[in-house]
């Protein structure tokens, strides 16, 4: 592998940490702020994951989840648009489609194509996959809002008219399950929605929580702590972009349900900076209550799955969780090198700790990835030793 192909893929990476500044006008469920378009995208394919029962046969979960995880990247250069603010969405879409080849052509070709094909089967909406995919990007502000108890009066309605009148009244057909349960939240309906369905959008509400676990490593400008909802969207944006460098032979569609749902027991154990001091001991026990807690929210079979899941790549032994666990633990690396040195100065970390704690699991999983970064942290090393 070329290291000219590994240096644009890794351009591309550290150039789409911008997502991570741009705000959207739906707050986060505890009222406390707006949610960015990085942590709404890891929450979208989340729901994609989560919702999937509720797929039509034809649509491919997997490649819905890739139309969520990338479809907001052209807000790094437009910004979002409300949808109750009067716009001129013809030229909004042209200027999308500008930022949408200048973002992904910092890729290599291949790359560039496919990513640009993706993204537009998703604004076109006319593939089963790509109609799933914007019927949950519909969704998830409706419930952003009414699970959110500090909601601005006209936020809700945003949500009524939106419901009523607007583009997610068509969920009264498409979507009847999230159309009747959000009617019902607004006091509209009377009728209960079904069991599972209720305790699938409960979780979801509940694991937007994650966007306020902040983590030790700074965003890309060092304007501020990235969060862990954000970092399960970047690392699975890394996954997607550098699976080729992957060791073993891995199954990209495993990775990345394990990434979505990687930190979620953070919501309750929080995030323990790995250059920290720790109790490794009781940190697991906590964060096994913590998985205890968080899948059993979920209907029987999905609580299974996703636990076992969440299993396997705590474990790290399997293909797929290895190469899951390098990109982990390569992303934070990046925004370091990116930033100065970001959290290795907060906690004085030496050469051989990186190595010790981050390196060799990199190595282990994508080892051409490791072996290219050596020039970057030399030079760094040895100029803040």
């Amino acid at each position: 592998m070329s290291a000219d192909r590994l240096e644009q893929q890794l351009a591309f990476l550290t150039e789409i940490d911008r997502l991570k500044t741009v705000e959207r006008s739906t707050q986060i469920t505890d009222g406390s702020r707006v949610e960015n378009s990085a942590e709404h995208s890891w929450h979208l394919a989340l729901y994609a994951l989560i919702l999937s029962p509720y797929a039509a046969e034809n649509v491919d979960i997997f490649l819905s989840i890739r139309m969520l995880l990338l479809h907001d990247l052209v807000e790094i250069d437009v910004g979002d648009h409300p949808i109750d603010v009067q716009t001129d969405w013809a030229a909004v879409a042209e200027k999308e489609l500008v930022a949408a080849k200048r973002i992904f052509g910092l890729l290599p070709n291949d790359q560039a194509h496919d990513l640009l094909a993706i993204w537009t089967e998703f604004e076109a909406a006319e593939t089963p996959s790509a109609k799933f995919a914007k019927y949950l990007d519909w969704s998830q502000p409706i419930f952003m809002t009414l699970f959110n108890p500090d909601r601005p009066d006209a936020h809700i309605d945003v949500v009524m008219n939106n419901l009523e009148t607007g583009r997610a009244s068509v969920l009264r057909q498409e979507f009847p399950e999230v159309h009747s349960y959000a009617t019902r939240l607004l006091g509209w309906s009377d009728t209960a929605p079904e069991k599972d369905f209720q305790a699938r959008i409960d979780f979801l509400a509940e694991m937007d929580k994650l966007k306020s676990v902040l983590r030790a490593t700074t965003l890309c400008d060092a304007s501020r702590r990235e969060n862990s909802g954000e970092h399960s969207w970047h690392i699975a944006m890394y996954a997607l972009i550098l699976g080729e460098h992957a060791d073993r032979p891995m199954r990209m569609d495993r990775v990345l349900k394990m990434i979505l749902i990687h930190d979620l027991v953070e919501i309750d154990a929080g995030d323990k900076p790995i250059h920290g001091d720790h109790d490794t001991a009781k940190m697991a026990m906590i964060e096994q209550a913590a998985a205890d807690r968080i899948f059993g929210i979920l209907p029987t079979d999905q609580r299974i799955e996703l636990r076992a899941l969440w299993e396997e790549f705590e474990a790290a032994e399997s293909d797929d969780a290895v190469f899951a666990k390098s990109i982990d633990r390569v992303q934070p690396v990046i925004a370091n090198l990116e930033t100065g040195g970001g959290s290795w100065i907060e906690y004085n970390v030496s050469r051989q700790q990186l190595e010790d704690r981050v390196g060799w699991k990199v190595a282990k999983g994508a080892p051409a990835l490791w072996s290219y970064l050596q020039g970057r942290l030399r030079s760094w090393f040895a100029q803040n030793a």
